[in-house]
């Protein structure tokens, strides 16, 4: 193996109720990598579920997408790290393109952007609300972003130093900003994104959507007024 495909990287998957979602996405995540599944108060099995199929479970108590992931990143040991949503809507297998831009030098900080293959594939208030935030990314901070989606690789050490602090909705935004802040190549690649299985925690309704957009944007106003 080449070191623009590691075989050792951590894939950070947040779960709340994903247990119809879990068995495809762990199928798919890439040899010799491990699943590290952090559980977020699921009452459906998923822990079990991703313990039987072979994942690290992590539980985390304090409900919040950015609580999950942040767990995640904490109980991570290898050096280069992914986050997925583990919903099925997003396949892991395409992790090792976005990493390989980490390691061959490209940037420091990977993303998957968001390409919607189906119907209801994306919801019309979700996609709405994420072009929003990226042009006011764009304009508060200078970051060329058209998508602040989920899937993204880094280096775990450089992403714990960036302080992250939001554990809800905004803790994807925030990672983006302060790693513009801190320097870092910041690149984005189109990945396919899938009808989700089972029903959205966040992005679902027009009042989850809200809340995470009024999340984000307390990212940005306090990325201003730094």
């Amino acid at each position: 193996m080449t070191d623009s495909h590691p075989t050792s990287v951590d894939v950070i998957l947040p779960c709340l109720d994903e247990a119809a979602a879990l068995p495809w996405v762990l199928e798919r995540i890439p040899a010799g990598w491990r699943a590290v599944v952090v559980d977020n108060g699921s009452t459906d099995g998923s822990p079990d579920i991703a313990a039987r199929l072979g994942a690290t479970v992590v539980h985390e108590p304090r409900r919040g997408f950015g609580a999950a992931c942040h767990a995640g990143l904490l109980a991570a040991k290898a050096d280069l790290v992914c986050f997925c949503d583990c919903d099925a809507s997003l396949d892991p297998g395409l992790l090792p393109a976005l990493v390989a831009q980490v390691t061959g030098g490209e940037a420091d900080l990977a993303l998957g952007r968001r390409r919607p293959q189906g119907r209801g594939a994306w919801p019309l208030h979700a996609r709405a609300g994420n072009l929003a935030l990226s042009r006011m990314l764009r304009t508060r901070t200078g970051v060329q972003l058209r998508d602040l989606g989920p899937m993204r690789a880094a280096r775990r050490e450089a992403l714990l130093a960036l302080g992250l602090t939001d554990r809800r909705s905004g803790y994807p935004l925030e990672m983006v900003v302060r790693a513009s802040e801190a320097g870092w190549r910041i690149a984005e690649s189109d990945v396919p994104y899938r009808p989700r299985t089972g029903k959205s925690k966040v992005t679902g309704t027009w009042r989850g959507t809200w809340q995470a957009v009024a999340d984000m944007r307390a990212v940005l106003d306090g990325a201003v007024a730094r």
